[in-house]
């Protein structure tokens, strides 16, 4: 029998997931800040885009919404939240295509995408998974295609820092609190890093950023 590769669940522990869309919705109002990550990436007809870690599908499925015409994939390392996402998508009757995988080994060929999203996945990673997903990311992209993220990021007033002081204990957020995640992007490849908005939550800042494949 096939060993499950370690993860760390969406919260964190895995009786907590099917609770997962109600806690991000009072956590962090993520459907408006999924709206605003979508509404500014300009998705055209016909392109390709790959949900990497998509969790329960929120995020593909307004994808699909703002252009039926894209073909898009959905790709998460959790079997359980794939099943919730499998089902809101058949209730929807959206065409996406939803797989296995992990974000560190993507499982696509080289220039498939023209966007790749990463919506509060990042800090779920170590610092090393963090780097080599962001390559993964790079590497699955096509030349000029466009990198959307969504993640914690460096606080950006006193309130934030304090409230930060909880989560930065968490080894796979200190480095998004130190406001560390665009440097590995750009390391990545990318450039430039712009960051679109940020946003407070009651577990601390949430900042939006794109960047392109050059």
């Amino acid at each position: 029998m096939k060993k499950q590769p370690h993860y760390i669940p969406a919260l964190h522990f895995h009786w907590l997931t099917r609770w997962y869309d109600p806690m991000m919705k009072y956590l962090f109002h993520d459907e408006a800040l999924k709206k605003t990550l979508v509404n500014q990436t300009y998705i055209q007809s016909g392109q390709t885009v790959l949900d990497m870690g998509c969790g329960t599908g929120t995020l593909s499925l307004m994808i699909k919404q703002s252009q039926p015409n894209a073909k898009v994939h959905g790709l998460d390392i959790d079997p359980q939240i794939l099943d919730m996402a499998n089902k809101k998508v058949r209730q929807t009757g959206s065409h996406i295509d939803l797989q296995q995988g992990s974000a560190t080994c993507l499982p696509y060929p080289n220039e498939s995408f023209d966007h790749v999203f990463a919506s509060l996945v990042l800090h779920h990673l170590t610092r090393q998974d963090k780097q080599q997903a962001l390559k993964e990311a790079f590497r699955v992209l096509k030349a000029g295609g466009k990198l959307h993220v969504m993640d914690f990021g460096e606080p950006h007033n006193a309130v934030m820092w304090s409230i930060s002081w909880l989560t930065r204990w968490f080894e796979e957020v200190y480095d998004h609190v130190l406001g560390l995640l665009p440097v590995y992007t750009e390391a990545a490849g990318f450039q430039p890093v712009e960051e679109i908005t940020n946003y407070h939550s009651i577990l601390g800042t949430v900042v939006l950023y794109h960047t392109s494949k050059p």
